[in-house]
């Protein structure tokens, strides 16, 4: 009788998977908020509010900042066209090219700069709003949209996009090979 062997998995093979998956799953994530924003689904966005039924993606957030030294830049921008349209294009192309596995190197850097313009509008060093309210800040530097900007640098230097994407393809394309910050 001969025993049946299931294939070996390095560590390597473990880690290029565990990164896919995390690739997918972080795109994923501002694939749904595109989503959800753009039709209004009724989770973060309720239908009346969609951008695609004329509402405002960025007026509801960047209005009710109300901590930090940015906070009248932010109502300033809270609900201008140029600032709906970049946050929902950023966050589109930045959750396609991560699932796709492309372009992760741009879509690191935009959604980093996204990620880092969120954490400067909720303002975590802050323990009281501009009322003198506390803030329920739980770190004051480390948060999600840090650990999000991190998980986003370490997909595009790790190649991540090679295993269960387009990255190889990518690659070879001639304007990707004449423009390697494309990858």
């Amino acid at each position: 009788m001969s025993a049946v062997h299931a294939p070996v998995r390095t560590r390597t093979d473990a880690g290029a998977l565990s990164l896919a998956v995390l690739r997918i799953a972080t795109g994923l994530l501002f694939l749904w908020a595109f989503v959800d924003k753009a039709f209004g689904l009724g989770y973060a966005t309720q239908a009346k509010n969609a951008w695609f039924s004329g509402g405002s993606p960025t007026k509801g957030f960047l209005s009710r900042v109300n901590v930090g030294p940015f906070e009248s830049v932010f109502h300033d921008i809270a609900g201008t066209w140029w600032a709906d349209t970049l946050f929902m294009a950023g966050l589109f192309a930045i959750g396609v090219a991560l699932v796709l596995g492309i372009g992760l190197r741009i879509a690191a850097a935009s959604g980093a700069v996204m990620m880092l313009l969120m954490w400067a509008a909720e303002w975590p060093p802050a323990q009281h709003n501009s009322a003198g309210e506390a803030t329920m800040s739980t770190n004051p530097l480390i948060d999600y949209h840090v650990v999000y900007a991190l998980v986003l640098i370490a997909l595009a230097a790790t190649a991540s996009g090679a295993v269960w994407g387009l990255a190889r393809w990518w690659a070879e394309l001639p304007f990707v090979k004449a423009n390697t910050w494309l990858r």
